[in-house]
């Protein structure tokens, strides 16, 4: 069985735990969303594809779902007694390592794809993960201030909290960038696309606004598990995103979003069981379960009930 996902950060690495659990035997391959890569201290920072890594790879830290596990922070310190910007964005010791390594060979001319390989031949994250692109992407948010500015996605996040409203966001670069290698025929491959609870302005919407990717995977059957459970994000701020795009906090809202000319099937949690009913999401069949990810139990019930919804589509 051959298994493309797309990918954000922690809720698809999560799933990916659950994924390889629930169908050991699977070949799977990971497009992770770079378009919240971030130069910061002249160091490339992939935090989405760290962060797929790091969870499969054993290194993760695990209560905060993010970074690396057993961290600490003396180079951290050390730049801010320099006074060092930016202060907001948090690297630790262990971290800085994979983003030296990285600059490091990206500057020796080596494209993502490659680096990230190179990477995980450490992690062994048993999947293979590809950047969407080689070429630079980078997501960012509209908000007003004083005037109107254009603000890197992470300090939109990280820095602002998206307590300030976004009027738009775009991805910068997306429509001059190609598929990385092997991304294409890596969809075309698969027996069908799964789409993780991530988020879907920023996560999977940054993925599919690279010229040839949305329609490679329109022709497969895909199915998606919502990110959003009784009007509210499982995780993060997606409702700022949504809101910046116009669509309702909702599962069923993100469905329609989707379309069924993108998803086949929709895995909502029991409490928004009443989307099966909602006439905008005619042509997609949506199956209610306990969508929480507790643990890795959980995790693999919810990417089982994935699997078999995507096989009984195809």
């Amino acid at each position: 069985m051959r298994i493309t996902v797309l990918a954000g950060g922690v809720g698809a690495a999560r799933f990916l735990r659950g994924l390889k659990s629930a169908v050991p035997e699977a070949q799977i391959t990971v497009i992770g969303n770079t378009g919240d890569d971030i130069t910061l201290f002249g160091l490339r920072v992939c935090p989405d594809l760290d962060t797929v890594m790091y969870t499969l790879g054993g290194g993760i830290n695990e209560d905060q779902g993010w970074g690396r596990a057993g961290e600490t922070f003396s180079v951290r310190e050390e730049l801010a007694a320099y006074g060092a910007s930016p202060a907001w964005f948090t690297l630790g010791d262990r971290d800085f390592a994979t983003h030296i390594l990285r600059s490091k060979l990206l500057a020796e001319g080596r494209p993502l794809s490659a680096v990230t390989e190179e990477l995980c031949r450490r992690w062994q994250p048993g999947v293979r993960l590809l950047p969407m692109s080689d070429d630079p992407v980078e997501t960012h948010a509209e908000i007003q201030g004083s005037e109107r500015a254009l603000v890197h996605f992470q300090e939109w996040w990280v820095r602002l909290h998206a307590e300030v409203p976004a009027l738009a966001i775009t991805a910068v670069g997306a429509e001059d960038a190609a598929p990385g290698p092997g991304v294409l025929d890596a969809i075309a491959a698969a027996d069908f696309v799964l789409f993780p609870p991530s988020n879907p302005v920023v996560s999977i919407g940054t993925i599919l606004s690279v010229p040839g990717i949305r329609e490679a995977v329109a022709a497969r059957t895909v199915v998606g598990v919502s990110p959003i459970i009784g009007g509210a994000p499982v995780r993060g701020m997606a409702d700022a995103c949504l809101t910046a795009i116009g669509v309702e906090t909702s599962a069923s809202a993100v469905a329609a979003h989707y379309g069924s000319g993108l998803i086949s099937g929709w895995l909502v949690d029991d409490q928004d069981k009443a989307a099966a009913d909602d006439p905008a999401l005619g042509g997609i069949v949506v199956r209610a379960l306990p969508l929480y990810m507790r643990d890795l139990a959980t995790t693999t019930a919810i990417a089982r009930a994935a699997v078999d919804l995507a096989k009984e589509l195809a």
